[in-house]
């Protein structure tokens, strides 16, 4: 069970596994039914005020919802869906004919470029170094939502059937968080919902992306090729990760949530720990995942 508040890259690396099987859990709309909250009521509101985008609000929240919710782009890290959102409406029509400039956001692209983990951390090192005005603004916005997500998050609990599978999860697997949120929040959701000691480590963005975190935790320590190592993910993001660590994938069906989770612990990890995961069952259930999550909006 995790012992401690905050995490480092040397706690992924070093965490000595008690069991043969590890589990990979995403938090945010997939533990938790926090999605639609953060981003509808924090995230999306920020972004208009913050660069005066309050003439196309309209079409700002609708980019802004596709990318963060109803697309496959779901579950990016918060500066790359900014830039998506964005892009997505540049030249949409009713945006070019309102004369509104929408940001290009060079630096900020710069900094998604350049191989750094893409947190607040990183990005006041940068602001620090470059006295960039761009970067200084887009670190007051992600502060702010931090802010704004700390006031307005409150009290949420876990999908019921994730909560079993936690607890049913903790005899037999290792569990760890593998998440694109701060960790600080992480910690506190986990905390308040009384779930914090069913995981050995709470791995937020500071400690790089989730394919990231995947690697340093179980690299060399189970047996990929047998199908031991598993990610619980909302989002293509949580199967790329475990695809790029030769891991299996468990898709949380957005919507569906508490559904999936049913499956999870009636049938699914069962499978996980007998090896008989792995192939047409595992196929299955992403096919059906992947057709709730377009690629192109339809604006």
């Amino acid at each position: 069970m995790a012992t401690k508040d905050t995490f480092t890259k040397e706690d992924l690396i070093d965490f000595k596994p008690k069991f043969s099987t590890f589990v990979g859990i995403d938090s945010d709309g997939c533990v938790f039914d926090t999605m639609e909250i953060k981003q509808k009521q924090c995230f999306h509101g920020l972004i208009v005020s913050h660069w005066n985008l309050e003439p196309i609000e309209k079409y700002v929240r609708e980019s802004a919802e596709f990318v963060n919710l109803y697309s496959a782009f779901r579950g990016q890290n918060r500066f790359i869906a900014l830039i998506k959102s964005f892009d997505l409406i540049r030249d949409r029509k009713e945006v070019v004919e309102s004369g509104v400039e929408v940001p290009m956001l060079s630096r900020t692209r710069e900094y998604i470029n350049s191989g750094l983990p893409l947190g607040n951390a990183t990005l006041a090192d940068e602001v620090e170094r470059t006295n960039d005005p761009e970067l200084k603004s887009l670190l007051q916005w992600s502060y702010d939502v931090n802010d704004r997500v700390e006031e307005i998050v409150q009290g949420v609990e876990p999908f019921p059937w994730a909560l079993k599978s936690l607890i049913k999860m903790q005899d037999s697997s290792d569990d760890l968080v593998v998440s694109q949120t701060p960790e600080e929040a992480l910690v506190r959701e986990w905390k308040l919902a009384d779930i914090f000691h069913y995981v050995e480590i709470i791995a937020g963005q500071e400690l790089g992306t989730k394919t990231e975190h995947l690697h340093m935790a179980t690299e060399g320590k189970y047996d990929a090729g047998a199908g031991k190592i598993l990610m619980i993910g909302d989002a293509p993001g949580d199967m790329k990760a475990a695809k790029s660590n030769n891991a299996l994938f468990f898709p949380v069906n957005p919507g569906q949530e508490d559904a999936s989770w049913k499956v999870f612990y009636e049938e699914a990890y069962d499978k996980f720990l007998a090896g008989e995961y792995a192939g047409e069952y595992e196929d299955a259930l992403i096919a059906d995942f992947e057709k709730l999550l377009p690629d192109t909006p339809n604006w």
